[in-house]
């Protein structure tokens, strides 16, 4: 059993509803997702992460949940489902699913029952007050689209505590028989086959909103029961956490190497684009120095785009200001007063250079890479559907009618395919990519096998190299596979890198994926040619 797979894996995050519809009703379905994993192994995928896949109002596409047992039957059964899981494992592909345990829909049985009387045993299920609380709008999530955190149900005849939307009532982890049904939900999707969970929201599972606000505590021993119950159903089962927090706090969400297994690293992303803006590496070295140290057993999971806003919250008015300017010009592009509602292609106006480049540095960056389904193809997005919707229309599969993903007419399709001059399924789909050794799509393909080859740069022991220059970035990655050396230009100007430094002599430097061919086998490590926008991938061979 390799309880470590996901330090070598390629996660694909994915919404079956937006993959592939195979029923002609406009809506993505598991079956459809079944016909396309073909596709994800060629591509080089090696676990998907699917957005929630429960039965829901779906006013929060999806993450308003109203059951946890069971799958939403607009995109399938249970039964549809574990033939995914089957279907998956015999391609070499695993499958994780979201983990929405913060807050639940106000649809669900639990909080219709919590709501119809104080002597409901579900009554504390959920967070409430029957007096008015202090803090009405304090931590609000979506500023200027959300407007408190405490609503007044009428039929409880007292506040309920939503951190997120007024439908979506956060769950009272503080109550243990909260703790044992979330559980026994994980369990049975344990039992199913999944390999993993997404969990969603983290920070706000461990608060407590009742507290006094000046105390900040967390109850960290909630993760701990949940670590524990996962490890002895199933040893190599992972938790991705989505907790954008502050740098102090992160060791206590992986707790030594005993509570989480994975974290996205949020301040690492925003600086990547601090860095693409300024065409200068040092803010991602600066984001790799302020670190924490984590466990062996833990991992970071890197990222350029995710199904939610670019989060810039955690830069400096100034610094986010640049990101605006570079990425964001327009009101319609910003979301939330902290992010960026765009995918990655039109924020670097499709330049297919710069593109590559990002891709190449996050692939290259120490933790597991997350690619967002369309990415490998160079999808644009909507910016006049409404909030994160803007980024989650369909895939686009050829240029066919709904861009191959639905047989339906076209006012029946979920969210509309994107249709404009750049972007639109037309000119970008993976028909018309496939076909070509030049697309982008080839490139993902060429640069996941090149990964697979390089295991180190996945479970290995990294350190930041001195290229000497303000826009290279290079890393070293020692296992006990090999080394390999990722360097990476920044900017739009040719260099050359002197490492021979750091790395000595080595017997053997083979390339094992760059931005073009450079001609001969780079064995002076002491002037390594490096285009504008170039990046080289090293494996390094040393006598014993």
């Amino acid at each position: 059993m390799n309880e470590r797979w996901f330090k070598q894996a390629v996660i694909y995050s994915l919404d079956v509803e937006t993959f592939q519809d195979s029923n002609g009703d406009g809506v993505g379905d598991i079956p459809g997702l079944i016909a396309r994993l073909d596709y994800l192994a060629r591509l080089g995928v090696t676990c998907l992460w699917l957005h929630p896949i429960h039965p829901t109002p779906d006013r929060d596409d999806g993450y308003d949940v109203a059951d946890y047992y069971g799958v939403n039957p607009r995109i399938g059964s249970l039964g549809d489902f574990a033939e995914l899981l089957h279907r998956a494992r015999n391609r070499g592909i695993r499958v994780m699913i979201d983990l929405v345990v913060n807050h639940t829909s106000n649809e669900h049985p639990w909080f219709q029952l919590s709501r119809s009387s104080p002597d409901s045993p579900y009554r504390d299920w959920y967070v409430w007050s029957e007096a008015r609380p202090k803090y009405l709008t304090e931590g609000v999530v979506f500023p200027g689209v959300q407007e408190r955190t405490w609503t007044w149900d009428d039929a409880a005849q007292a506040w309920y505590h939503h951190r997120f939307y007024e439908f979506q009532p956060d769950l009272n982890w503080a109550n243990r028989e909260v703790r044992l049904e979330i559980a026994r939900v994980v369990g049975f999707w344990l039992q199913m086959g999944v390999s993993g969970f997404r969990m969603d929201a983290v920070p706000f599972v461990v608060e407590d909103p009742r507290a006094d606000r000046a105390d900040g505590h967390r109850e960290f021993g909630w993760l701990d029961e949940l670590r524990d119950l996962i490890s002895w159903r199933q040893g190599d089962l992972v938790v991705l956490a989505e907790a954008n927090v502050d740098r102090e706090n992160i060791p206590e969400y992986f707790g030594g190497g005993h509570r989480l297994h994975m974290l996205f690293n949020f301040a690492l992303n925003e600086r990547i684009f601090l860095a693409l803006a300024r065409q200068s590496a040092a803010p991602i070295r600066e984001a790799l120095w302020w670190t924490p140290t984590i466990a062996e057993p833990c991992s970071w999971a890197t990222f350029l785009r995710l199904h939610d806003e670019i989060d810039l919250s955690r830069l400096s008015p100034g610094e986010r200001q640049e990101c605006f300017e570079a990425f964001g010009p327009e009101p319609e592009m910003r979301l939330y007063e902290r992010g960026i509602r765009r995918r990655l292609a039109p924020m670097l106006g499709g330049d297919r250079r710069r593109i590559e480049l990002a891709y190449a540095l996050q692939f290259s960056l120490p933790g597991t890479p997350v690619l967002r389904y369309g990415e490998e193809i160079g999808m644009g997005d909507d910016l006049s559907l409404p909030e994160r919707y803007s980024i989650r229309t369909p895939m686009q599969w050829s240029d066919k009618p709904n861009a191959g993903f639905s047989t339906a007419p076209e006012d029946r399709l979920i969210r509309p395919v994107i249709t404009d001059r750049d972007y639109g399924y037309e000119q970008v789909n993976v028909d018309a990519e496939r076909g070509d050794d030049e697309s982008l799509l080839a490139w993902f393909e060429r640069m996941l096998r090149a990964l697979r080859e390089c295991p180190e740069s996945g479970d290995g022991r990294w350190m930041l190299l001195d290229s000497g220059l303000e826009q290279v970035l290079a890393l070293r990655f020692d296992g006990r596979t090999g080394t390999t050396v990722a360097i990476t230009n920044l900017r739009d100007e040719p260099c050359k890198v002197d490492l021979s430094t750091d790395l000595g002599t080595p017997d053997l430097v083979l390339e094992m994926f760059a931005n073009r061919r450079y001609g001969t086998r780079p064995r002076d490590l002491a002037s390594l040619d490096l285009d504008g926008w170039g990046y080289r991938w090293l494996r390094l061979e040393f006598s014993n």
